[in-house]
């Protein structure tokens, strides 16, 4: 019990690092701020490994380092609604651990997708709440507050989505016949 404790400090340690430095390897990088990076690999990654708790708790953690990083504040709540709390969020992918040592690479797939498209819905909501809140000022003329935060965000967030969900199928693909399956199958047992 103590060696998996280990190991899952070991991980998280390793995933909070990982994702780190994917953030500054931006894919694409919109004019008026937000960037398609790959940090949501590592805490979907862990979330589906150790289950969501592990997984807000290291989405947090992440969003916690971004603040810390030189994220973009502009009012103290904005900086939480952002950053640990959108990226904690994330971390709710793991609801269906449960499942997802279980089944085929087929079935594994779809899991991976609903639970990238859950924990990346919940961080996307954050994210519109905050813009509404603040930085509603910043939507055009005639155009709904709502709508240009939905917009603004749907940017970013679709196909940071998209590539997560393509990422770690290719991972869990990848570590079928590793040591690391094995571990999740000594896992279960106990």
């Amino acid at each position: 019990m103590k060696n998996m404790q280990i190991r899952k400090l070991t991980e998280l340690g390793v995933a909070l690092a990982l994702a780190t430095i994917l953030n500054f390897l931006k894919l694409y990088e919109m004019p008026q701020g937000g960037s398609v990076t790959l940090e949501m690999i590592p805490i979907i990654f862990i979330a589906l490994r150790w289950g969501w708790k592990e997984g807000a708790f290291l989405g947090s953690t992440y969003g916690l380092l971004q603040l810390l990083l030189g994220a973009s504040i502009y009012y103290p709540l904005q900086a939480v609604l952002d950053y640990p709390l959108a990226y904690g969020l994330v971390g709710l992918a793991g609801l269906v651990s449960n499942l997802f040592s279980k089944g085929s690479f087929k079935v594994r797939s779809i899991l991976i997708a609903m639970a990238t498209v859950l924990g990346a819905s919940f961080r996307f909501l954050a994210h519109v709440i905050s813009g509404v809140v603040f930085f509603g000022e910043y939507a055009p003329e005639g155009i709904d507050v709502w709508v240009y935060s939905l917009g603004y965000n749907a940017t970013y967030m679709i196909p940071q989505i998209i590539i997560t969900i393509i990422a770690m199928a290719l991972l869990s693909k990848g570590l079928e016949n590793t040591s690391l399956a094995t571990i999740n199958k000594i896992q279960e047992v106990e």
